[in-house]
């Protein structure tokens, strides 16, 4: 079952958040805190959103995310940051129910797009994508501002 997070899922989402970094490769990079996801999803301004898939009374994958804004379209869009699905529940269909839920929230609201961007060596999750109808934006470099520079650069 997909249904949107509670604040009651808040620790189970935080423990896949902390398993998708560890499938990709990361592990020591993901601070994340019950606390912190608990504010941005549920705090007095949320701007992140959060979907999860439920088997047997337990959060076994998410999909978190938050809205963009195509100035081309003149319509907003989903940047989805996190979908990710247990590994014993992969091939169940969850992975691709939650994807879908999002493109039905962008229909329903009349956004533009649902993106996202995948690491270059996660295959199944690139088959996956493409299988869905998703096309790579190959021309497109994501750049990042990040700890040091940041704060270099802020200054």
């Amino acid at each position: 079952m997909i249904r949107r997070a509670t604040p009651a899922d808040v620790p189970a989402m935080v423990g896949l958040v902390h398993e998708l970094a560890l499938y990709e490769k990361a592990p020591e990079l993901c601070h994340l805190t019950e606390q912190q996801l608990r504010d941005a999803l549920f705090g007095p301004a949320p701007a992140l959103f959060g979907h999860v898939a439920e088997v047997d009374g337990a959060v076994v994958g998410l999909a978190l995310w938050f809205l963009n804004f195509s100035t081309w379209e003149g319509v907003h869009g989903i940047y989805l940051e996190d979908l990710f699905v247990s590994p014993e529940q992969r091939g169940s269909g969850l992975g691709k129910a939650l994807l879908q839920t999002l493109a039905k929230e962008c229909v329903d609201r009349g956004y533009a797009r649902l993106e996202w961007s995948v690491l270059d060596w996660n295959e199944p999750s690139i088959n996956f994508y493409k299988a869905a109808g998703a096309i790579p934006m190959d021309e497109w470099t994501v750049y990042r501002l990040t700890g040091d520079a940041l704060r270099t650069f802020s200054a």
